[in-house]
């Protein structure tokens, strides 16, 4: 079956919202599994078919795995607004594989200049409630995604910076089809959360959400697009989209933000340290402060080593193992996670094997913890109180491996479904401000890591990932989306394809699980009823949920490339 004969199938399989339209063979999880997708070339995995063939179309022009990101990103402004656009913030890995060099760069949103410690405190020192400061101007940051786009197209994009929009200023023109996912998250969402330019865009005159299927054009993002293809990002950045973003952000009616021009004009990208991890023989590389990712993924790696899981997926004692291991890692996340320019990391301590083989030691092999609690990592420079952020799950992945071997590996966002809900010029501001810490101290007056300061960008769970292999050689480019629910998510993934030889259609398919400190969580799915009572025989409070991952991974073998997209979101893997 081709490429685009494939596409369209599962286009409609998204409208008709129909689970096994497509017959497909069910995976470890009991869930309708995507196809593995197989190439020679290049491949690109993303969250909409159309942005898929757009990426796809730049890798067929000879394009790198920047330009492929690219004109991805710029579709799924438009077809998955709910999830990422331009309005939000990304982080990227990039791998040169000719000079054998990994970067890692940082786009995340930053709190305005104005932005103060009781940001998101009532009168009376209160938390907001969170409806009221997700759905607001105070809660957008600068946008960070097409700076660093930017950014990496100057290090190495091979095609012309404007050809990448074309095919986002088509569809966006020529319209798309709304999709069942869209359709039902706009009927699950609050008409009167969004302002009145996305409430026209989203729902009809009788505020009704668009359904299903509804071709849904946006003249305003096209010449949005055509403009920061002409212009570059200083018309984004330094222009009227940036006065017309401020302008909305500090006349928000739901209430009012502090961002301005200046806060655009001074926003700047970074590269940081990756953070890579052993296991098992295989390094394990992603996105380090202000993500807490990679850490936490490292931390909980690094703690199941000496485990035995198995060789297959996935028993009660590899789970037990696992999701101890996790609690201890999110416990020291909530800690001493933020933004390194504001934050002493123990990035190093915290990786340190000594200190993991302590923490280590807390995990009996047969029954749960009752409470876990932080550890104390080496070099400690400063304390910090107990953690009171509540990050909320969005977000969306890419992956994509060119003709030369180079990956790019973008987990983006606008932060919870829809953002802020305000729309500017055709896109949907981010909401990413919530990701900080709502109460700046603890109840002992200690200040938390992550609590709102002006110029700083907040903790994030955004984990795009790179896997080496033992020769060295990049052998799996992966992600997804899910706020906190990322870091077991891309474990799950890792553990599916090192431990259990799963492939990556295979590994994404396969149940989700997940430990926080307050208990564990387990993916709803019948045939997985004997592990949530085998878990809460070992003492684990189990909580039953949806958890809607969409992991995005591409697998490097000797003879090709393997792409495998996540079950429950409309993701899907293209490649030639």
């Amino acid at each position: 079956m081709s490429h685009r004969i494939l596409a369209a199938l599962t286009a409609l399989f998204f409208l008709t919202g129909q689970a096994y339209a497509l017959d497909l063979p069910e995976g470890a999880s009991g869930l309708a599994q995507k196809p593995l997708v197989k190439a020679e070339k290049h491949m690109i995995v993303a969250a909409h078919p159309l942005a898929a063939e757009a990426g796809l179309d730049m890798l067929r022009k000879g394009g790198a795995a920047i330009d492929a990101g690219i004109a991805a990103q710029a579709v799924l402004t438009l077809v998955e607004p709910q999830s990422s656009g331009i309005g939000g913030g990304a982080f990227v890995l990039y791998w040169d594989a000719a000079q054998e060099t990994l970067t890692s760069y940082d786009g995340r949103e930053i709190a305005p200049a104005g932005a103060t410690s009781d940001l998101f405190l009532d009168a009376a020192g209160k938390p907001l409630p969170r409806p009221v400061a997700m759905h607001s101007g105070r809660s957008v940051g600068v946008p960070g995604v097409l700076a660093v786009l930017k950014r990496v197209h100057d290090d190495y994009g091979k095609l012309p910076w404007a050809d990448l929009f074309k095919p986002a200023i088509k569809l966006a023109r020529d319209g798309f089809p709304v999709t069942a996912r869209l359709a039902k998250m706009l009927g699950d969402a609050d008409p009167n959360t969004f302002d009145a330019t996305a409430r026209a865009y989203f729902f009809d005159e009788h505020v009704r959400p668009r359904p299903a299927g509804y071709l849904l054009t946006n003249e305003d993002l096209a010449q949005t697009f055509e403009i920061i293809a002409r212009e570059g990002i200083d018309a984004f950045y330094k222009g009227p989209i940036a006065t017309d973003i401020a302008t909305t952000v500090q006349n928000d009616r739901r209430g009012a933000g502090t961002l301005s021009e200046a806060d655009f004009a001074a926003y700047r990208t970074k590269k940081r340290p990756a953070v890579c991890v052993p296991y098992r023989g295989y390094s394990v590389c992603g996105m380090g402060p202000p993500s807490s990712g990679a850490v936490a993924v490292g931390q909980t790696l690094g703690l199941i080593e000496p485990f035995d899981l198995g060789t297959n997926p996935i028993d009660a004692g590899a789970a037990h193992a696992i999701l101890e291991a996790e609690r201890l890692a999110f416990a020291d996340r909530a800690r001493y996670l933020a933004d390194p320019d504001f934050v002493a990391v123990p990035v190093e301590g915290l990786l340190d094997k000594n200190y993991l083989a302590a923490r280590r030691a807390l995990i009996d092999p047969e029954r749960a913890a009752e409470s876990v609690t932080h550890g104390t990592p080496p070099n400690i420079d400063q304390a910090f109180g107990r953690d009171a952020t509540k990050e909320k799950g969005g977000t969306s992945h890419v992956s994509v491996v060119d003709d030369q071997g180079d990956a790019f590996s973008m987990t983006t966002t606008i932060e919870f479904a829809f953002g802020a809900r305000s729309m500017v010029r055709g896109f949907l501001l981010n909401n990413q401000l919530t990701d900080f810490s709502f109460l700046p101290r603890d109840k002992d007056g200690a200040d938390i890591a992550n609590r709102v300061e002006p110029g700083k960008r907040p903790r994030s769970s955004m984990d795009p990932t790179l896997i080496f292999g033992p020769d060295g050689d990049l052998d799996y480019v992966l992600g997804s989306p899910g706020g906190p629910g990322i870091i077991p998510f891309n474990l799950k993934a890792v553990v599916a394809m090192i431990d259990w030889g799963l492939d990556p259609a295979e590994a994404a398919a396969l149940i989700n699980f997940g430990g926080t400190p307050r208990g564990v969580l387990l993916e709803i799915a019948p045939e997985w009823d004997d592990l949530a009572e085998a878990l809460a025989a070992k003492g684990h409070k189990v909580t039953r949920m949806p958890m809607t991952s969409g992991l995005h991974i591409i697998a490097l073998r000797p003879d090709g490339l393997e792409g495998g997209a996540d079950p429950r979101r409309d993701g899907i893997a293209l490649g030639d």
